[in-house]
């Protein structure tokens, strides 16, 4: 009696079939690879950025960046020093705007590495199946093939061939599935992480464009009540 088991059907499977098996198996293993270094690293970066958003909405003057958590400290950093270089006659306007750029380049900088390796996951889920499915219908092929040598079309002599070409078919969708998934969960994960990292970002920018344009006021109005009649 032949044993429908997964590690005999692929012992018995034609050494294509078992190459596509090999491939198939290799692709599930980066790809879960990527899923938990991305989860890991996706968890600490939601919380550092929600802190960071809540902690740009409560500032009101001095703004240290060591307070920050994280990364943001060199998001917050680049846009002090940024601040700290003004350009006579630009508005206020322009001024919050080149403050807030500084920091999203920096932010731009940490988005990518997060993306870094994703595409692995778009490669799996899009390309597994049609792996899985060639080699089905090579070992099909090759079932049929042996049918016709052998003269033999009893379901005995066609089930286990065509069973072990099968397997790599479902092989394919279990490497496609959680990698398609996973990669449709970090896209969105990223995107809400970036847009609460720009609105920090945007909190901080009004935070220092006022306390640099209100202070740049109080100085005029002060020189303007000294100055002689």
């Amino acid at each position: 009696m032949v044993q429908f088991s997964i590690s005999n059907m692929f012992l018995n499977a034609e050494p294509m079939v078992k190459g596509v098996m090999i491939l198939l198996a290799l692709a599930s293993l980066s790809s879960w690879v990527v899923i938990l270094e991305k989860t890991i690293i996706l968890k600490r970066v939601s919380r550092q950025i929600r802190l960071f958003k809540i902690l740009a909405k409560d500032l009101k003057n001095e703004i240290n960046p060591k307070i920050f958590p994280g990364f943001t400290i060199l998001i917050t950093q680049s846009g002090l020093k940024e601040s700290l270089d003004y350009a006579g006659g630009e508005t206020r306007t322009d001024y919050r705007e080149r403050v807030e750029r500084s920091m999203r380049g920096v932010l731009s900088g940490r988005i990518d590495r997060l993306e870094s390796h994703v595409t692995v996951l778009a490669t799996v889920g899009s390309t597994s199946p049609f792996i899985g499915l060639f080699g089905t219908v090579w070992g099909i092929m090759n079932s049929f093939v042996g049918i016709a040598t052998s003269g033999e079309t009893t379901l005995a002599v066609v089930a286990p061939g065509i069973a072990e070409a099968l397997a790599a078919t479902a092989m394919g969708l279990v490497a496609a599935i959680p990698a398609v998934v996973a990669f449709n969960k970090i896209n969105s994960s990223t995107r809400k992480v970036t847009k609460e990292a720009l609105s920090g970002i945007s909190l901080i920018g009004n935070t220092l464009s006022r306390n640099r344009y209100e202070s740049k006021e109080k100085s005029t109005s002060q020189i303007n009540k000294s100055a002689p009649p």
